[in-house]
C-alpha cells in the first residue's frame, strides 16, 4: 500500500448569526479548518486536520498551499504504515536521514507553527488511513481503550453575568454534563468582570457540576493571579491558559501561587514543549490539540509524559471532525486521559461535515467502534464549504 494522492482545503462554513458568539476573539461568523485527504494506490482514503488558529478564528491559505505544495508531494508513494517515521522525515527536512542514522532530532528552523500543524494533519489522516486497512478503531492500534467512553464537558461559556448561570445551565440540560467550561480574560473589562461571571455561575449551577475557566493566554501573572484570589471560593476545577503560552516560567509562577489547578497546551506543538511545561512543573492538566500539537503520534507522546509526571490529559478539541475524533481515539488509548471537551457553541465543522451524529449522554461520550477514525466524511458538503485560494 502507497500514498498516491493528498489534497488539502481550506473549509469555510457560516454559522447562523443566531448562534454566533463573541469572544476575546472577537464574533465568529463562520468556522474554518484545513481539512486534509489521503488517498492509496488501493483506494483507502484517509482524514486529516491542520490548525492554526483556535476554533474558527483563522486564515488557512498558508497552510493548505504547505499541504498541497511541499509536504504533500514529500510523502507520495510512501508507505502510510511508516507513520513514526513520515513525522520524523518532515519534522527534520533535509536532515531526516542524518537524525535517522544518530538517533536523534535534527529539525530546520522552521520546526514549529505551520510545519507541526501540517505534520498534525498528515498524521492524523495516516492513523485514519491505517486503521481502515486493518478493520480496527484507532484506539485499538495504539494499545486498547481503558473504558468505552468516558466524561466530557460541555465548552462554552461567553455570556454575561446576568445571563451566564442560565447559559450554562442549559448545557447541563442538553446533555446531562456534569462539568462545564466558561471564557473569562480579555473578553471581559478586567478581572473583577470576569470574577464576577464566575461567581454568578457557580450560584447558578450549585456545588455539585464542576466549573472551568478558560482565559485564551490573555491575562498577565498579575491580573491572572489577582483573578484566581477573586474566585478562590468558587471550587474551579481548572484555570486554563492563564497567560501567554511563551511564558512558561509565568504559568509556573500562577501554578506555584494559586489553589487552582492550572491547564494548558493548546498552543504548544510537539514533545518538547510539553516536556518543558513538566520539567518546570508549569501545569496540572496537559490540553495538546491532535491538529496542532503533531497529529495523533505526538498527542500519545505528551500523553506518556504526562502519566511520567502524575500529570492528567484532555485534549483541546474545539475543532473540525478529523481532530475531534483523533482527540477521541487519544482519550481511550492514553492512561492520563480524564475528560473530553465538547463544544457547545455553534460547530458544524464537526456536525455538518460527516454522515455520524456526534452527542453527549448522561455527561459521556462513546469511543468510535468503526474502523480508522470512526467517521464517514460527506465529501459532496466538504466541497460545497471549499475556499478557492
Amino acid at each position: 500500500m502507497k500514498i498516491k494522492s493528498v489534497h488539502a482545503q481550506w473549509i469555510q462554513i457560516p454559522i447562523e448569526e443566531a448562534r454566533q458568539h463573541t469572544s476575546d476573539f472577537g464574533t465568529l461568523r463562520t468556522f474554518d479548518a484545513a481539512i486534509l485527504r489521503i488517498e492509496t494506490d488501493d483506494g483507502i482514503v484517509g482524514w486529516g486536520e491542520g490548525k492554526n488558529a483556535a476554533g474558527s478564528a483563522g486564515n488557512y491559505a498558508t497552510l493548505v498551499r504547505l499541504l498541497n505544495e511541499d509536504f504533500g508531494p514529500r510523502i507520495i508513494g510512501r508507505d502510510p504504515a511508516d507513520v513514526t517515521f513520515i513525522w520524523e522525515d518532515l519534522y527534520n527536512g533535509v536532515r531526516a536521514e542524518k537524525a535517522a542514522a544518530a538517533g536523534h532530532a535534527m529539525p530546520e528552523m522552521a520546526r514549529r507553527g505551520l510545519t507541526v500543524a501540517a505534520i498534525s494533519a498528515i498524521d492524523i489522516a495516516l492513523w485514519d488511513i491505517l486503521g481502515k486497512a486493518d478493520g480496527k478503531p484507532v484506539w485499538k492500534l495504539l494499545g486498547g481503550r481503558k473504558a468505552d467512553r468516558m466524561q466530557a464537558y460541555a465548552s462554552g461559556g461567553w455570556a454575561g453575568a446576568d445571563k451566564i448561570g442560565e447559559q450554562l445551565q442549559s448545557y447541563v440540560d442538553a446533555g446531562g454534563f456534569r462539568s462545564v467550561k466558561m471564557r473569562v480574560g480579555a473578553m471581559d473589562a478586567n478581572p473583577h468582570a470576569s470574577a464576577a461571571r464566575v461567581r454568578a455561575a457557580r450560584k447558578a449551577l450549585g456545588p455539585d457540576i464542576e466549573l472551568a475557566v478558560d482565559a485564551h493566554g490573555t491575562f498577565t501573572v498579575a491580573t491572572a493571579r489577582r483573578f484566581a484570589q477573586l474566585v478562590e471560593d468558587c471550587d474551579l476545577a481548572w484555570f486554563e491558559e492563564p497567560i501567554i503560552a511563551d511564558d512558561k516560567a509565568g504559568i509556573a509562577e500562577v501554578r506555584a501561587t494559586i489553589p487552582i489547578p492550572v491547564s494548558t497546551g493548546e498552543s504548544e506543538a510537539t514533545r518538547f514543549a510539553f516536556r518543558d511545561l513538566a520539567l518546570m512543573r508549569a501545569a496540572d492538566i496537559f490540553q495538546p490539540d491532535p491538529a496542532f500539537c503533531g497529529g495523533i503520534s505526538e498527542a500519545m507522546r505528551i500523553g506518556t509524559i504526562a502519566s511520567a509526571f502524575n500529570l492528567r490529559l484532555a485534549p483541546h478539541l474545539w475543532a473540525g471532525a478529523p481532530c475531534f475524533f483523533a482527540g477521541l481515539h487519544v482519550c481511550a488509548a492514553s492512561p492520563a486521559s480524564f475528560a473530553i471537551e465538547f463544544s457547545l457553541g455553534a460547530n458544524p465543522m464537526i456536525h455538518d461535515i460527516i454522515g455520524e451524529s456526534v452527542v453527549a449522554k448522561d455527561g459521556m461520550i462513546e469511543f468510535p467502534e468503526k474502523p480508522g477514525l470512526g467517521f464517514t466524511m460527506n465529501e459532496a458538503v466538504l466541497n460545497n464549504y471549499a475556499r478557492v485560494i
